[in-house]
């Protein structure tokens, strides 16, 4: 019996239930039937934040702002990290203008931020805007 792993869909939150080997499969969602598994960030905010953190496959945010330069230098990079780990992480963007409780409730005191979260908790965390080879590295080291 092969391991399958829940996994919330990015857009209408609900929980998928998909076989590990079927992950690069492009797995649709059971109950929207968007694409449960993207190659590029998903928006992320304040109402989908609880659902999204949950699941068996590590969740990084990266939390920036519209008036922030290096989010906006960032941004490609983590583009570029959101196509490489595709079925191994989820990455999502968080607006913290436009969710500031949320940025409160998780303390971001610079950004950009990082988050990095696995079944609902916080793992790691890492502010400041570097290149790929150093998100990787930083990401390895946190096992993915």
């Amino acid at each position: 019996m092969t391991e399958a792993l829940l996994i919330p869909c990015p857009t209408c939150n609900g929980l998928n239930r998909i076989p590990a080997e079927r992950l690069g499969d492009r797995p649709k969602c059971g109950r929207c039937k968007a694409d449960v598994l993207l190659d590029k960030p998903f928006e992320l905010n304040q109402g989908d934040y609880a659902s999204q953190i949950k699941g068996d496959l590590p969740l990084l945010v990266d939390v920036w702002a519209d008036w922030c330069g290096p989010c906006k230098s960032f941004a490609p990079v983590f583009e570029q990290a959101a196509a490489q780990l595709a079925g191994k992480c989820r990455l999502a963007k968080l607006d913290s203008e436009a969710n500031q409780q949320l940025a409160a409730q998780l303390g971001i005191r610079s950004i950009p931020s990082l988050i990095l979260f696995r079944n609902g908790k916080e793992v790691a965390r890492q502010s400041g805007a570097f290149p790929l080879p150093q998100l990787m590295a930083w990401l390895r080291s946190q096992g993915i």
